[in-house]
């Protein structure tokens, strides 16, 4: 069975986000995968790099200790991977960050030869991000969108070479009202259930 690796950044359990990730579970296992459902919050990961974690970082093996070793199996694990977060500040809130920093580690997520970076993540053929601006499409344009480049450059860089990728964002959330959170609410399910 192909397998994917939702990952879920929100802290709180009645938000929109919240509605998002739900509906992206329940598409994904209409679609026929089984889903490894990581509720970062409600896991308890500590997104700290640690003084240790960065001494080791590029030590290959040595890198992945006790704490992280379980999400990097998750991650190693998935055929897909599904992030599910709220843009804050023009960037992923801070316990998204983490875990990129303590899990997509050398040796895990890329490899470096030659002094040249290359993608290790050759399990995942899918990725997708679900996400909501509070600000509109051209001010998060005009702030370099870092979320949609760095999900849609150097991540999906780490991935296999034919891996697919969708950015479903909805912008203006701060001013979107019950009709428009709810067609963006289908758009992700319609998504999410052809996956």
């Amino acid at each position: 069975m192909k397998r994917a690796l939702v990952v879920f950044a929100h802290p709180v359990p009645e938000s929109f986000s919240a509605a998002l990730h739900a509906r992206t579970v329940a598409g994904l296992k209409t679609a026929g995968w089984e889903v490894d459902d990581l509720d970062l919050n409600a896991e308890g990961f500590s997104p700290v790099l640690t003084c240790e974690e960065r001494r080791v970082y590029n030590d290959e093996g040595a890198n992945i200790n006790g704490s992280v070793a379980p999400y990097v199996e998750r991650v190693k694990a998935a055929q897909a991977l599904v992030l599910v977060f709220p843009v804050w500040n023009f960037g992923y809130p801070a316990i998204l960050k983490g875990f990129f920093d303590r899990v997509f580690l050398p040796g895990v997520t890329l490899r470096i030869e030659g002094g040249r970076v290359q993608p290790n993540l050759q399990n995942i053929k899918k990725l997708a991000a679900v996400t909501t601006y509070g600000g509109t499409r051209l001010r998060a344009f005009l702030a370099g969108d870092p979320p949609r480049k760095v999900v849609t450059r150097p991540l999906r860089f780490v991935m296999a070479r034919d891996c697919t990728t969708k950015y479903l964002a909805l912008y203006d959330m701060n001013n979107a009202d019950a009709a428009k959170r709810g067609a963006f609410l289908t758009r992700v399910g319609r998504e999410m259930d052809a996956f």
